[in-house]
């Protein structure tokens, strides 16, 4: 029986919490430009990571076990027809030129191939549909390995600006492209709904930019409002106004590079020993549309899919349900579609969701009873057959529930908060005759670009006898459910401001990085900040 062929343990842990050293790939993300900066509109001050660290933790094993084998037994050209990473290559349309920047970033991804050939691998369930919306829209095949520098092809991936999903949208673009947003589901991190609105907006920006993707795709990580005003600046000054030519956040000067970097690499992976998996020109599920709520571990079940693969392809649910007024859809395997199609058709409907039961207490409404179980109006009426608002008490209704144990939903944002909860205090440490980064963040079972971004380092730079650094233990969160995350101090912030900003404390903020309440902040100081995702 086929799978996802995504172990869990390639799920990335969120921006600036903790990580798992023993995992190459995730110490590999190119979080290795500690100098990313935060962007103004729609993005991040370094590359996310999701908020499943327990999770990866307990499969690390697992994978490394089997990788080696999965990629020998997915690397042989012989073994498919046609191969969407050649597809992606006969669609270039970007030009190939040669920059020092670029060169950085083909040099990063060169040293390190084994980085490669885990993102096809985890990329493998996405790519055929992001190929095909490309390839309708007859835009740059190159877009395909957009996720690679937004995500790391990670659907649960959230950043330190809110930003969240293969595409990472922030909440205000998200609302602005038509992803909806609430309790139960969450259209940034929905497959097929993120990546539509994300190339909805790579062609706006295109037009925007007289048909420039260079700036297009330096307006998707800066603001459109940031490249227009570098193209003021230079026209003002008599300089040219192309990407290269242009003075924007650092963040984005590295951003444009990465992509065209990844795509030389992509175009000749055997020139740097890069294996890529090989991915068919085939889909890889099928979409159900629904016009009820179901329960996820039914679905599941009638998939014959463990919990973990369902929600790596269904990732935009919050909860241990569909939305009740929609979306509804669901996405199965090819390999297990037939079986989840036959299971449905003979599925009573009184068994699509758990139910419980509920006697109407005074001063209850009917709309105060939806709100406390995250139901419509609309929806409760209608499950109970009511067609007025109107309830006498001792009345008694029937209101959907999970059918399993919470645990069981095991990628509902409430299991991911979960995971990261924990205690810990930071540490400090003194460097010593032969350590490095590496080293140190072996030692301590965290990530070494992580120790970096802590101490504001560059993951290449040279430790010095007797430095001290500070070190944040594994899941260190000082607040139940929150998560650690990195930002940068813009102009104007306060730390008051930016606890308002972040649902978080002035007192978490100080305390987690040594401030004195009375300081003032000053523009690029690096706080670390623990917020809580679930905020949106």
């Amino acid at each position: 029986m086929l799978r996802l062929l995504i172990p869990v343990g390639l799920i990335l842990t969120l921006g600036g919490c903790t990580q798992l050293g023993q995992q190459s790939d995730k110490t590999e993300i190119s979080r290795h430009d500690a100098q990313l900066e935060a962007a103004k509109h729609t993005k991040r001050a370094e590359l996310p990571k999701a908020d499943s660290s327990e999770l990866a933790k307990q499969n690390s094993a697992i994978e490394a076990n089997n990788d080696k084998a999965f990629i020998a037994a997915n690397t042989d050209p012989a073994s498919i027809d046609i191969d969407l990473w050649q597809h992606i290559r006969d669609g270039y349309r970007l030009s190939a030129i040669e920059h020092k920047r670029i060169n950085k970033q083909e040099d990063w991804y060169g040293k390190h191939p084994n980085y490669m050939s885990r993102i096809s691998k985890r990329a493998r369930p996405y790519l055929y549909f992001i190929v095909n919306e490309l390839k309708a829209r007859d835009l740059p095949m190159e877009l395909a390995l957009l996720p690679i520098v937004e995500s790391a092809y990670d659907p649960f991936a959230y950043s330190h600006g809110r930003a969240s999903g293969l595409w990472q949208f922030t909440p205000p673009t998200a609302k602005d492209f038509g992803l909806h947003n609430n309790w139960w589901y969450d259209g940034r991190r929905d497959i097929e709904a993120s990546t539509q609105a994300a190339l909805d907006y790579l062609e706006k920006l295109h037009k925007r930019f007289d048909g420039d993707w260079l700036l297009a795709l330096a307006a998707y990580n800066a603001g459109g409002g940031t490249v227009n005003k570098a193209i003021k600046r230079n026209r003002r000054q008599g300089k040219n106004t192309d990407f290269w030519s242009l003075r924007l956040p650092k963040e984005t000067q590295i951003y444009v590079p990465r992509l065209l970097g990844l795509a030389k690499l992509v175009a000749e992976p055997e020139k740097y020993g890069i294996q890529m998996i090989n991915i068919p020109d085939e889909p890889f599920y099928r979409r159900f549309d629904l016009d009820y709520q179901l329960d996820l571990a039914q679905a599941a079940e009638l998939a014959e899919l463990p919990m973990d693969e369902f929600y790596l392809l269904n990732p935009a649910y919050n909860r241990w349900a569909t939305t009740p007024d929609g979306p509804q859809h669901i996405l199965i395997p090819i390999a297990q579609a037939d079986a989840f199609s036959s299971g449905l058709e003979s599925l009573d409907e009184s068994e699509r969701v758990g139910w419980k039961r509920y006697q109407v207490k005074s001063g209850d409404t009917l709309g105060k009873i939806a709100r406390q179980n995250n139901l419509t109006l609309g929806e409760l009426k209608r499950i109970n057959r009511l067609s007025s608002n109107t309830i006498r008490l001792g009345q008694a209704l029937f209101i959907p529930t999970a059918s399993k144990p919470g645990k069981h939903y095991s990628f509902s944002l409430n299991e991911r908060v979960a995971r990261n909860q924990g205690k810990g205090r930071v540490q400090r440490y003194k460097v010593r005759s032969g350590d490095s980064l590496w080293s140190i963040s072996r030692k301590f079972g965290v990530n070494y670009e992580d120790i970096a971004r802590w101490n504001k380092l560059s993951v290449n730079g040279t430790l010095k006898l007797g430095q001290k650094l500070l070190i944040y233990p594994k899941q260190a969160n000082y607040a139940q459910g929150k998560q650690r995350i990195s930002y940068k101090v813009r102009k104007g912030d306060s730390i008051a401001r930016i606890a308002k900003k972040f649902g978080t404390s002035i007192k978490s903020i100080v305390r987690s990085n040594g401030l004195n309440p009375k300081d003032y902040l000053q523009p690029g100081q690096a706080l670390t900040l623990l917020v809580d995702p679930r905020r949106g």
